[in-house]
């Protein structure tokens, strides 16, 4: 694969270079594209397997409609490698998701074609619906089509979009990419809804006779009036009457992996007006084989042999977060029949998928909805069961309403785990968990926790358990632990707004939130080791409720310090400095963590430098506050 001649690729800087290139041509440049995603991936890990499952689609796209000025529209945008390398970003692409390289979605910023920036799911049908509606608005000729996968078309948003534009009439173009899974296998409602869709053997021959005619000038309205009368007697037998009921005109399903058919239903869809939906099929990995036989492993699969498709492990013998929660909440399961677990549709990334294979009547994957997520666990924990509902930091933010209307307000026993919080690296600025300590600490009766350490994170689980109240919610970082041991620690219940003292000193003192406890330890003993004294280093635990004990002592301090991998606005920082405002006595308190600005991709020790979050930058701060107080020989 070394070897791959570009030959075509090398030429393309442009969507308008491969306007002139003829069928056979455009079947070759999404091999080249495959490769080339394939060469750039095994090196620098990225979303392989839907991007290389869209290559025709985005080879389609670009040749039929005249981008930028007609717009696409991502939805998570995993599927738009090819797009990046065809719209002027080939060479850039090698340095994809990297500290100061592309992103590996779709940004405003970064290039006229992206239309619009994306991360989360759900939201194309909206913003292709702004789209559509500022150019009728503004008198434009421009054509938009949003892309969304299966996966996506299960949040509320997306449903909340075709409503609206199917309502409105809007000329626009919805592709849905069903590939029949997102990141782990789709589950639920519409994925069997659209199974039924792509299983109507006798639709789908009577639509492509159809659509062999549709070329036919003079004979366009009465075909029209044929497709009209053959879905109200065929389209219900499908399943695509739920579009239809939406609004929309129904096409397909097509093969999204056949560049002829994609073109050709492309050119027709394009001369027609109104609210459209095209069903195209794709293969998740379409062409590399290791990725097409285990798609949820090669979504992101990091680095890899291309050869080979045997990938590169970086194993530590230190555990994941991600695997102490799976262990731990399979335990708390085993040992207590009402605790269940949900995630939307994060099973394998959070560790939840341990509990979906021992326990399947206890584990609930809701899809890509992590509204309905969080209210359906409301519902669990009213119904008086023990619910665990996994989300990622940055995607809980879509749920913030149900936190706070559907558990917080009634006061309902639901536990939030947050994975992923902090910095997370190559993803960038829509995966960062910067703001759940300022975002959730905000929420009466809410309770915040960060864990410093594996064994911290399995007793706040138990103790959790044990909460009679909620949300509890427990927020840890991307990655692996500290390497302490845990698995064979009997459970500790851990009292609620209890912090803990790590290192005692003097004249300045220093509070720290998770595994950043350990850092500012190991910081204030390299002080020492210079001075000879050191700043007393405490473990906050507790974001909320504070610590009260901890705070008094700390408001005898001369200097304070807080340490957080978070946003500074809001978070411990936020808090620590209410709370001193409130005291007689006036300390100045500084504090280290993610600024006030969004923090793009690199990897997290590159944006832990960037953000002041290593050990060195820590030490540092250590001295500037400490040198009021140095002692003279």
């Amino acid at each position: 694969m070394e070897n791959t001649p570009y030959t075509l690729l090398e030429g393309i800087e442009s969507p308008a270079d491969i306007k002139n290139l003829d069928i056979e041509q455009l079947k070759q440049l999404c091999e080249e594209i495959r490769c080339y995603m394939i060469e750039c991936c095994a090196v620098n890990p990225g979303h392989l397997g839907s991007s290389l499952g869209a290559v025709e689609l985005m080879v389609g796209l670009h040749y039929v409609y005249d981008t930028p000025s007609d717009k696409l529209v991502f939805d998570v945008g995993h599927q738009a490698y090819a797009h990046k390398i065809i719209t002027g970003r080939r060479e850039a692409f090698k340095k994809n998701r990297m500290k100061d390289g592309i992103s590996g979605f779709p940004k405003r910023s970064e290039s006229e074609y992206d239309a619009f920036g994306v991360g989360h799911s759900s939201t194309s049908i909206s913003a292709a619906l702004g789209f559509a509606e500022a150019a009728r608005q503004q008198g434009l000729s421009q054509k938009v089509v949003a892309l969304i996968g299966d996966g996506s078309l299960t949040g509320g948003l997306a449903f909340e979009g075709l409503n609206n534009a199917g309502a409105r009439g809007t000329d626009m173009l919805v592709i849905l990419n069903d590939n029949n899974i997102s990141i782990d296998r789709n589950i639920g409602a519409v994925h069997e809804y659209l199974l039924k869709i792509t299983t109507a053997p006798g639709y789908n021959k009577a639509k492509k006779q159809v659509w062999d005619g549709l070329g036919d000038g003079w004979f366009r309205k009465r075909i029209q009036r044929m497709v009209g009368r053959m879905k109200s007697s065929l389209v219900s037998a499908s399943g695509g009457d739920l579009f239809q009921a939406m609004g929309f005109r129904y096409f397909g399903p097509i093969d999204g992996n056949d560049i002829v058919q994609v073109v050709e239903t492309l050119q027709k869809l394009r001369e027609l007006g109104g609210p459209l939906l095209l069903h195209v099929l794709t293969k998740k990995g379409k062409g590399y084989s290791p990725a097409e036989e285990n798609q949820t492993v090669w979504h992101a699969p990091g680095m890899f042999d291309p050869e080979t498709g045997e990938r590169i492990h970086n194993e530590n013998g230190v555990s994941r977060y991600q695997d102490v929660f799976g262990e731990v909440l399979l335990d708390l399961a085993q040992k207590n029949d009402k605790v269940v677990g949900i995630t939307p549709a994060m099973a394998s990334g959070c560790g939840m998928n341990l509990l979906a294979k021992q326990m399947p009547e206890r584990f609930y994957d809701v899809g890509i909805e992590e509204e309905h997520a969080v209210t359906f666990a409301a519902g669990l924990a009213a119904g008086g069961m023990k619910p665990f509902c996994n989300i990622y930091s940055s995607f809980s933010q879509r749920a913030l309403d149900q936190i706070i209307h559907d558990v917080a307000l009634q006061d309902l026993p639901v536990v939030l785990c947050l994975d992923r919080g902090g910095l997370v690296g190559e993803d960038g600025a829509t995966h960062h968990g910067c703001y759940d300590m300022s975002l959730y600490r905000i929420i009466p009766g809410a309770i915040v926790a960060a864990p410093k350490d594996e064994l911290e994170l399995k007793n706040m689980m138990y103790s959790a358990m044990l909460s009679e109240s909620g949300p509890y919610i427990i927020r840890y970082p991307r990655g692996y632990g500290e390497g302490v041991q845990w698995k064979e620690a009997d459970y500790q219940k851990m009292e609620t707004g209890v912090g803990e003292l790590l290192l005692e000193g003097e004249k300045v003192a220093v509070l720290a939130a998770g595994p950043f406890a350990y850092r500012a330890v190991e910081a204030a003993e390299k002080f020492r080791q210079e001075n000879g004294w050191n700043p007393t280093i405490y473990n906050i635990r507790y974001i909320k409720p504070l610590d009260q004990e901890i705070m008094k002592a700390v408001a005898g301090y001369d200097r304070v310090v807080t340490i957080e991998d978070g946003s500074l606005v809001g978070g411990l920082y936020g808090a620590v400095t209410e709370y001193i405002s409130s005291q007689e006595r006036p300390i100045p308190v500084r504090g280290v963590g993610i600024p006030d600005r969004y923090i793009s991709q690199g990897t997290q020790e590159e944006l832990r430098e960037e953000c002041g979050l290593t050990l060195d930058e820590i030490l540092r701060v250590f001295q500037e506050e400490c040198k009021f107080f140095m002692k003279k020989d």
